[in-house]
């Protein structure tokens, strides 16, 4: 069975926030953040550390 990504951090963030219940302003750090990493000149050496 194969699952879109998209599917399946949605059904990962959603369970995390249901049972993990933080705050509001540190899922939006943390999607902001992430964000920004994505487009900066050290995106290259997070893919290289999560392969």
């Amino acid at each position: 069975m194969e699952v879109p990504l998209w599917l399946a951090l949605l059904v990962v963030g959603w369970l995390g926030v249901k049972l993990f219940r933080p705050p509001g302003w540190l899922i939006a750090v943390l999607l902001l953040g992430g964000f920004l990493l994505a487009d900066s000149v050290l995106a290259p050496v997070v893919n290289d550390f999560v392969k």
